[in-house]
């Protein structure tokens, strides 16, 4: 498997030292977060977008994924919706990033199926923007639908290659699914993993891989035993937590803790 970070770790760090904390730890790939407070989002230019790419391209790194916040099952206005997305997978495309990610977002008081058919029926018209593109659009565990039972309702409506999904695994475990569950609905539409740690199930405060909860272990082997060789993606939500401990010195042993779970579960 290729080890990666997200940006939401390092909040508004130039790409230049994205990329070199990259090198330095040994880490294939960053996910980009795709905010107007980060160096990348949407409304950098065509010129911007070429340069970024040069830099990856010059480091050896890949561009994994663009973090969007899109919210397909919150109600309101489709095109809304849809012009976010676009714009997410036209700066993916940009990039050389084979990935965007998107939210569920369905609002409190939600009826389920009413969530599910808006978020399939935004994420069926999206499929057809990636499949022009050469992008896949991926619904991330999270907010309304955050275990893999819950995210395949919609996917399994959209039927559609270019739609996938992102497994945040801090959010199926707080759900109450367990990973072997988790990879078993996820597993036909697997775009790729985000590993994370964090102090309890009562608080979400980042901690180093292996210094938490989550069961890293459990998931990591049961991605190993189905022959999964994808992406694992550290995202360290830094960025809403300013106590937490800066993510630049805990990459090199985050690094060498997802490279021993794997050895051990080879």
């Amino acid at each position: 498997m290729k080890l990666a970070f997200s940006t939401l770790g390092v909040p508004g760090l130039p790409i230049s030292d994205v990329l070199r904390l990259a090198t330095t730890h040994g880490y294939h790939g960053v996910e980009l977060r795709a905010h107007p407070e980060e160096p990348v989002h949407p409304g950098l230019g065509p010129d911007g977008r070429a340069e970024v790419a040069a830099e990856f391209k010059a480091a050896g790194v890949e561009v994994l994924g663009v973090a969007g916040y899109a919210r397909v099952a919150a109600p309101g206005d489709d095109e809304a919706v849809l012009g976010e997305i676009r714009a997410l997978v036209g700066l993916a495309h940009d990039l050389g990033a084979p990935y965007v990610r998107v939210f569920p977002g369905g609002a409190d008081g939600q009826e389920p199926a009413e969530a599910d058919a808006l978020a399939a029926r935004r994420l069926g018209t999206a499929a057809e923007y990636g499949a022009d593109l050469g992008v896949r659009i991926l619904l991330e565990t999270h907010d309304s639908h955050r275990t893999g039972a819950a995210a395949t309702r919609v996917l399994g409506l959209v039927g559609h290659r270019q739609v996938g999904a992102l497994w945040d695994v801090m959010h199926t475990w707080l759900g109450g699914e367990q990973p072997q569950d988790s990879y078993a609905a996820l597993s036909p539409y697997l775009g790729y993993v985000q590993v994370k740690d964090i102090v309890s199930a009562q608080d979400s405060t980042p901690v180093a891989l292996g210094a938490g909860v989550l069961p890293l272990a459990e998931c990591v082997e049961v991605l190993s035993r189905h022959g999964w060789d994808g992406w694992l993606c550290w995202e360290y939500e830094k960025r809403w937590y300013d106590h937490a401990e800066p993510l630049a010195g805990l990459l090199g042993a985050g690094r060498e803790h997802l490279a021993r779970l794997l050895n051990e579960s080879a």
